[in-house]
């Protein structure tokens, strides 16, 4: 019989984690989750610079770095991973979570609409992944997780350009972790259900009582709880879970 995991960090302590779109919400939380592990933390914002820094003064004592990346952009993505591994040398997880959402009727969708989602949310994790996976590969170890939605499965009204990125997402999460498995390298997905963040609140004050009577545990969700999903799928305790999508979204439309 193999002996129990003892060791409280499940293997995140000493190891180096880069976070997309940390600065806010969700990114966020799992940006100090990962952190207060005893990993080496870099994220990335593109624009609130302020919000960034203050995510960083937040947690004295955490290693925590912020640096600007337009995810949209393959050369600048490429050029961070450069950076990242000639200061802390490898890169042990990363955690696709930049995203952003254009909610429209389809009728009303401007192509604009689609063009922004489509390369922040599906575009941006190719092109992390992409820069990522040849240092993971030299060290045979990577967790690769990549933030879904509920919406890929469960859509709503004014989503279709969401959803369809949040589907490709799933898709691109099982295709790569069966690329990938042989080089010691799991890939997986977490998919939040309404979360309390900034992104949803318009959508949570829109129609609040309507979302919370399809959600089985009549609450919604806070980003430390896909914080903490992200955290279990980056440790050895999940050694052994790969190209999966776990949802965390309280039973949501179920």
């Amino acid at each position: 019989m193999s002996e129990p995991l003892t060791n409280p960090d499940a293997g995140l302590a000493g190891r180096n984690a880069l976070v997309t779109g940390g600065s806010r919400g969700i990114g966020r939380a799992i940006v100090e989750r990962l952190a207060g592990a005893g990993m080496d933390v870099t994220f990335t914002y593109l624009g609130n610079e302020a919000a960034a820094n203050e995510v960083v003064s937040a947690n004295p004592g955490l290693k925590i770095t912020a640096v600007r990346v337009d995810a949209r952009e393959s050369e600048a993505v490429n050029q961070c991973l450069e950076a990242l591994i000639g200061r802390v040398g490898t890169i042990d997880v990363l955690v696709n979570n930049a995203g952003v959402i254009r909610d429209n009727l389809l009728p009303m969708l401007e192509d604009d609409d689609l063009r922004e989602v489509f390369s922040t949310n599906i575009e941006g994790v190719f092109h992390f992944c992409r820069a990522a996976v040849p240092f993971m590969m030299s060290k045979r170890y990577g967790r690769i997780i990549n933030i879904s939605s509920v919406s890929a499965d469960k859509g709503g009204r004014g989503q279709t350009n969401y959803a369809a990125s949040k589907g490709a997402i799933n898709s691109f999460t099982k295709a790569l972790a069966v690329e990938v498995g042989r080089r010691g390298i799991r890939v997986n997905a977490v998919a939040p259900g309404v979360i309390e963040t900034e992104m949803s609140k318009e959508v949570r004050d829109l129609a609040g009582e309507e979302i919370i009577s399809n959600i089985v545990l009549k609450r919604y969700g806070l980003p430390s709880e896909i914080a903490n999903a992200v955290w279990f799928l980056s440790s050895d305790l999940a050694n052994y879970i790969t190209g999966q999508v776990l949802s965390v979204d309280g039973g949501f439309k179920m």
